[in-house]
């Protein structure tokens, strides 16, 4: 694949990878040093798990983005049949 490059960190996967560690571990910090308030969530400290819970999915995120990265190809052919696209500006008649 010489003609390829990685999507590196424009691959979503690490964006939202990372976007969950970073609200994982506030989470886990807040279930560690904040008062748990066991009586509220049934004698679970929710923000403890929730927190762990969210580090391993993010992980998984960033882990399967690097196992499995997107190759993005170098040149792209350029297509001719899009709709989506604009037409070429029309030239205007000479009045004759």
């Amino acid at each position: 694949m010489a003609d390829t490059h990685k999507a590196g960190a424009f691959d979503i996967r690490n964006v939202i990878g990372m976007l969950l560690a970073v609200y994982g571990v506030i989470l886990l910090l807040m279930g560690v040093f904040a008062d748990p308030e066991l009586e509220k969530t049934g004698g679970v400290n929710a923000n403890l798990w929730a927190g762990l819970a969210l580090l391993v999915v993010g992980g998984g995120f960033v882990a399967w983005s690097r196992l499995k990265p997107i190759y993005v190809p170098e040149d792209v052919a350029e297509v001719h049949d899009d709709p989506t696209r604009p037409g070429p500006k029309k030239q205007k008649r000479p009045k004759a």
